[in-house]
C-alpha cells in the first residue's frame, strides 16, 4: 500500500503501544484507516497496527446499541454487583486510573489479564527487593548480558537493537556485548555483535544453578556433578565472566517461567545480583510491560500505595496477591460481574464463565460467548492518545493517534458507566 507518513504532532516517529518496549521511532505510513509500518517495526508491530477495526458499535447480549445504552446497561449490572472484577486491563495511564476509580466505587477488585506472570515477580520484589536497571543503561554500560530463560525476542522482538545493537553510547563507540542464553538460543537472524554463548540448561530447574553460582562466589564448596543439567565446571566459569564483568545484567521475562513456585527461581536469580555487587556492578531486569501490564500496575501502585490484585471492598485498598486472581475468583463465584478491558490485542479475550461480563474490548475482537454488554474502544497510539510505561518503569511515553477514529477511549467508556451509576453509586 502507498501513502504519506502519519506523524505524531511535531515529529516524524510514532510510538508504538504493542510490547513493553515501547519503541518511539516507528515510521507508519498508508491510509489513516490501514496503517502500515514502514521503518524501524517488528513482527509485533506489524499485527498490532494491522488489526483492522469492526463496524460494529456497542451490544447488549448480542443487540445493537448506543454507547449510552450499553453504559447504562453495564452500570445496571455493577450496581446490582457485590464483588465486580475489573480484569484485563489492557490500556493506557488514563483507562488505567479510570478503572480504579470505578472499581473503588463499586467495592471491585483490580487484576491485569497477565497478572500471573507479574505476581511471580511481585512476590520477590516484596519479600526481599532487587537490584534493577534500565534498558538506557544497559545501552550505554553493559558488557555481559545474561538472558535468563532464552531469548526474549519473541515477546520483545527489538529487545537487542534497542540495548546493545547501539554502537554508539555515552561513553564512544561500543566494542560488543558478550550474551549468554541460559535455556534455548537466540531467534534465527539474530545478529549480535560480542560473543555468544548458549548454556542448554533446564530452565525449570535454573534456581539450582543460581543457588550453586551463589556459593560458587562466596567460595563455598559444592557437592554435587551438574545442577540444572549442565556439570558444575559450565556454572564456575559463567560466575568467573560475571565476576569480571564491569556491568553485568541478568535479564528475564516472568512468562517464560511458567513452571510451579517460579518465584524462588527469580528470587535466587535476584539474590544471585545482589552478591555479584560485592565484586563488580551488576543488575537484574524483568522484562514486562505488554498489554500495559507495567501501566496498570504503576497506576494501581500510585493511587492505592498497593499494585494490582488490590480490592476496595472493605472501605479501603486491600491486597491479596492470591486471593484476588482472576482465575481464582472466577472458579469459586466470588466474583459476580467481570469488566474485561482489552484495549491493545483482539485477541486477548475474556475467560470462559457464567458471570456476567461486561467487555470494553478492542474493535477487531471476535467473542466465542456473547458478553451481557459489549463497548468497542479504541487502541492507544491508534485511535486516541495517551500514555504507555516503559519495561524499566522510569519513563511513561506519550502515545499519539495514527488514523481518526470514532471510537471511545477506555477511559471514555468507563466514564460513561460512571455517569450512568448515578450519585447513588
Amino acid at each position: 500500500m502507498s501513502g504519506s507518513p502519519i506523524p505524531a504532532p511535531d515529529s516524524a516517529a510514532v510510538t508504538c503501544p504493542f510490547c513493553g518496549l515501547v519503541c518511539d521511532d516507528l515510521v507508519v505510513t498508508g491510509t489513516p484507516d490501514a496503517p502500515e509500518v514502514r521503518a524501524s517495526g517488528c513482527p509485533t508491530a506489524a499485527n498490532g497496527y494491522g488489526q483492522r477495526a469492526r463496524s460494529d458499535g456497542p451490544r447488549i447480549a448480542g443487540r445493537p446499541a448506543t454507547l449510552a445504552e450499553a453504559a447504562a446497561e453495564a452500570a445496571r449490572l455493577l450496581r446490582g454487583a457485590r464483588r465486580p472484577l475489573f480484569g484485563g486491563l489492557a490500556t493506557d495511564v488514563e483507562g488505567a486510573r479510570a478503572a480504579g476509580r470505578l472499581a473503588d466505587r463499586t467495592g471491585g477488585v483490580l487484576d491485569h489479564m497477565n497478572g500471573a506472570a507479574a505476581v511471580r515477580n511481585l512476590l520477590v520484589l516484596q519479600d526481599g527487593g532487587w537490584i534493577t536497571t534500565t534498558l538506557s543503561e544497559i545501552r550505554n554500560r553493559c558488557d555481559l548480558l545474561i538472558l535468563a530463560g532464552g531469548d526474549v525476542t519473541p515477546r520483545f522482538p527489538r529487545f537487542f537493537e534497542r540495548t546493545i545493537g547501539a554502537r554508539e553510547t555515552l561513553f564512544g563507540d561500543r566494542p560488543g556485548c558478550d550474551v549468554v542464553f541460559l535455556g534455548h538460543g537466540p531467534s534465527k537472524g539474530t545478529t549480535l555483535r560480542g560473543a555468544v554463548e548458549v548454556i542448554g540448561c533446564d530452565v525449570p530447574a535454573l534456581g539450582d544453578a543460581f543457588g550453586v553460582m551463589r556459593a560458587l562466589l562466596a567460595g563455598r564448596p559444592v557437592d554435587a556433578d551438574a545442577a540444572a543439567g549442565m556439570p558444575i565446571a559450565v556454572w564456575r566459569k559463567l560466575v568467573e565472566r560475571m565476576r569480571t564483568a564491569t556491568y553485568g545484567v541478568i535479564a528475564w521475562a516472568a512468562p517464560d517461567f511458567d513452571f510451579p513456585h517460579a518465584e524462588l527461581t527469580i528470587q535466587a536469580l535476584c539474590e544471585l545480583v545482589k552478591d555479584l555487587n560485592r565484586a563488580t556492578r551488576f543488575s537484574g531486569l524483568p522484562l514486562g510491560g505488554s498489554d500495559g501490564d507495567v501501566t496498570a500496575d504503576a497506576v494501581a501502585l500510585w493511587q492505592t500505595g498497593f499494585g494490582l490484585r488490590a480490592a476496595f471492598g472493605g472501605g479501603a485498598p486491600e491486597q491479596d496477591l492470591h486471593l484476588n486472581a482472576t482465575e481464582r475468583l472466577l472458579a469459586t463465584g466470588e466474583a459476580d460481574v467481570l469488566v474485561w478491558i482489552a484495549s491493545i490485542n483482539a485477541t486477548r479475550l475474556p475467560p470462559a464463565t457464567t458471570t456476567p461480563t461486561i467487555v470494553l474490548g478492542h474493535a477487531a475482537m471476535t467473542v466465542a460467548r456473547e458478553p451481557a454488554v459489549f463497548i468497542p474502544v479504541g487502541t492507544p497510539g491508534v485511535d486516541h492518545a495517551g500514555h504507555l510505561f516503559r519495561t524499566d518503569r522510569v519513563v511513561a511515553l506519550p502515545l499519539f493517534p495514527v488514523r481518526s477514529s470514532t471510537l471511545p477511549s477506555v477511559a471514555q467508556a468507563l466514564s460513561a458507566i460512571e455517569a450512568a451509576l448515578g450519585g447513588g453509586g
